[in-house]
């Protein structure tokens, strides 16, 4: 989720890139099979059948994407969007059978109490997204070179270059069991010449991703700053953690997938995914929606986070769960604590405090 130096040179250079992009894949995918591929049972909640009545439940829930305002992405950028169909023809980057875990890298330094929400990040990606997360030890910052730095020609602070990030520091660290490899980092993020900076930035391919918690807000100046702080934290590594799963950007509704260029469009996006990205997130990771629903819920009520637990809770209900208090999350395994991945042996996991 970035922001530009825009001109309208540059927009008209992207959209061109991005109407192409999407009309070369769309014809090889149109080539490859004209049906949606169902590689799960019919009966099971993960199935594309039942997630098209999941879809058709879940819609009165959720408000349709408005009239982009001034300087939103969808105002900057036109995209087409990606509907539950499309993306069940994209041959989506999934989960398999070795390829089970989110791995996160903290990448430098970070404070007694950014930690702490780095350990709620880990705990959130596995319910989230419901497959196992393992925390791991921080690398140092050293290791981004100084062609892969700079201080921000106008404001001053210094940033990282996210897609080195990406592809020299990530890339090369996935583990043979990663479902992804997703950086944090509380240094800022640019990703290229014509930007300012990025909130994070994630490979449709790759299975790696990077955010950066710098513009979060301040997480010890009381608890309401800090839930400000853990919600926008939690946002965007969900957002860039779709993307890995190669869901685009959602243009339909509001929710998680929806692009954004301001910290203000950020923040009005809710936590949530509309019905059609639900369905997509549940069909890769062969997940029980309702169950999902009611695992968040617990966790959103622990942190504090109201509208997201009666949300939670409604779609819960709306999806044929009982009428009764979400209890807490009962899987008997949490996120592992921090630690080498299985191909990096070595060095024995920190505790966890």
């Amino acid at each position: 989720m970035p922001m530009r130096n825009n001109t309208s040179k540059r927009k008209i250079r992207l959209s061109i890139m991005v109407v192409l992009g999407a009309a070369l894949l769309g014809g090889v995918l149109v080539m490859r099979s004209y049906t949606e591929p169902e590689k799960h049972p019919p009966g099971k909640s993960y199935s594309a059948v039942s997630l098209r009545k999941t879809i058709k439940a879940l819609a009165p829930l959720h408000e349709k994407l408005g009239k982009p305002k001034p300087g939103d992405w969808l105002e900057r950028f036109d995209e087409p969007g990606q509907s539950f169909a499309q993306y069940l023809r994209c041959r989506p980057i999934t989960p398999t059978k070795k390829r089970t875990t989110i791995y996160i890298l903290p990448i430098g330094k970070f404070t007694k109490t950014q930690d702490k929400v780095l350990r709620q990040t880990a705990e959130f990606m596995g319910l989230y997204y419901c497959v196992p997360v393992k925390l791991l030890d921080p690398v140092a910052d050293k290791l981004i070179p100084a062609n892969a730095r700079r201080t921000h020609p106008s404001w001053g602070m210094k940033q990282f270059l996210s897609p080195y990030i990406l592809s020299k520091v990530l890339r090369p660290r996935l583990p043979k069991d990663g479902l992804v490899l997703f950086g944090i980092t509380a240094t800022d993020l640019w990703p290229g010449k014509g930007w300012n900076f990025v909130y994070g930035q994630a490979s449709l391919r790759h299975r790696v991703g990077v955010q950066s918690i710098y513009r979060n807000g301040k997480p010890d100046d009381g608890p309401a700053a800090y839930r400000q702080f853990l919600r926008r934290t939690l946002k965007t590594a969900t957002h860039e953690m779709g993307h890995v799963l190669s869901m685009l950007h959602c243009t339909a509704y509001e929710c998680n997938m929806c692009g954004s260029n301001n910290r203000q469009e950020s923040d009005r996006h809710p936590m949530w995914m509309c019905p059609q990205c639900l369905a997509k997130l549940c069909w890769a990771v062969r997940a029980d929606p309702k169950m999902r629903f009611k695992k968040l819920a617990a966790f959103y009520k622990k942190a504090g986070f109201k509208a997201e637990q009666n949300f939670c809770e409604k779609s819960y209900k709306a999806l044929g769960g009982k009428d009764d208090k979400t209890g807490e999350n009962t899987d008997k395994k949490p996120p592992t604590p921090r630690g080498k991945p299985k191909n990096e042996p070595g060095k024995s996991a920190r505790k966890s405090s």
